[in-house]
């Protein structure tokens, strides 16, 4: 080979298809490109990030998708200058690429996390996500990608709100609303781990059956029965000891009758402007508040090392089947717009995930 041939091919391997002309890498990603209707979110292509220092590359396979998505989507980003924006906080894949400085995980790891997607730090409705290794959980490994995408976000919210908040014990009644749904089928199974008598409102005879087969030991048909009458009759008239209020509004309010006297109330749910405490101080009932997006709104590093730290222990009780994750629906990523008009419309039992 003569000298010429040999620096062309060296040029051929090292410039046309080599590192000297590398093409940037590309994802596909759902785009909040404006405030409005589930049509503002499009598909676009997008250059692949590189993960530094501390960070994970995630190649993911499924995101959740959560209210606060379309609670995002139709009133605006804490950020509304860094539009257009990858929303969807929870997410699983496999480790792609390591930063210099990463020794928590190895390539091929498979993780789950809730991180990002608020605004600020993209989201995950995307093929490829960058998180710092410190903020991302070991996927249990009985839980597929889908399942395990659509748990991070409902678990640390029922965790924190039954464990951080009140401190449920062995023996409390608990009473969680809209049990068939995504943080109430968690809160009813996380009680139950702690030997708590569950009681929970469902819409439906179905989802009736769905909680009482997850561990719950009444299930109300909130339709037909005033929630308040029976949990009072269930508890002969004393009261639960905890309400997890996951819907708000009139439920809320109504539900400090049905706390025993000194009980505890959380609720995931700002109160109605016309909310009347009186009730809450007569009967001294505890009223505590679950926001588990604060640690990202307010860029608290511990806050989200303990959201992660439950991460680990919830795939713990995942993987000695004592906890499990229902999925309602699964759409693929470029069908974002449909999953949040059918989350949004829609009386929906556990969870909707976009497949990736």
């Amino acid at each position: 080979m003569t000298p010429a041939v040999l620096i062309y091919r060296v040029l051929q391997k090292n410039f046309w298809h080599g590192p000297l002309c590398m093409k940037e890498k590309k994802m596909k990603a759902v785009m909040m490109t404006a405030i409005g209707g589930p049509e503002v979110l499009q598909t676009k292509e997008i250059k692949t990030p590189t993960p530094k220092n501390n960070e994970l590359l995630i190649k993911l396979h499924a995101a959740g998708v959560n209210p606060v998505d379309y609670k995002l989507r139709r009133k605006g980003t804490r950020y509304p200058d860094k539009l257009p924006a990858i929303l969807g906080c929870d997410g699983a894949g496999v480790v792609e690429k390591v930063g210099q400085n990463v020794t928590k995980f190895k390539l091929n790891d498979e993780v789950y996390f809730c991180h990002g997607g608020i605004g600020d730090h993209p989201g995950n409705y995307a093929e490829y996500a960058i998180i710092d290794e410190k903020y991302a959980a070991r996927k249990p490994k009985f839980l597929t990608f889908v399942e395990a995408a659509a748990a991070p976000l409902v678990l640390i919210t029922a965790w924190e709100s039954l464990f951080d908040r009140i401190q449920i014990k062995k023996g409390h009644h608990v009473l969680v609303h809209a049990g068939a749904g995504g943080v109430g089928h968690v809160a009813i199974q996380l009680a139950k781990t702690s030997e708590c008598n569950v009681l929970t409102t469902v819409s439906s005879k179905a989802k009736a059956k769905f909680v009482t087969d997850l561990g719950a030991d009444q299930a109300i048909l909130y339709k037909e029965n005033d929630f308040v009458e029976a949990v009072l009759k269930s508890t002969n008239g004393r009261g639960v000891d905890v309400v997890l209020d996951t819907v708000g509004g009139e439920v809320l309010k109504r539900s400090l009758e049905a706390v025993r006297i000194y009980g505890n109330l959380v609720t995931i749910l700002g109160p109605p402007e016309d909310m009347d405490w009186n009730v809450a101080r007569v009967r001294n009932v505890g009223v505590s508040f679950e926001l588990m997006l604060t640690p990202m709104t307010e860029n608290m590093i511990e806050g989200k090392m303990h959201q992660t730290q439950i991460l680990d222990k919830c795939a713990q009780l995942i993987d000695k089947n004592k906890l499990t994750i229902k999925i309602d629906k699964i759409f693929p990523l470029h069908n974002a717009a449909e999953a949040h008009d059918y989350l949004e419309n829609n009386s929906v039992t556990g969870k909707v995930v976009l497949e990736i």
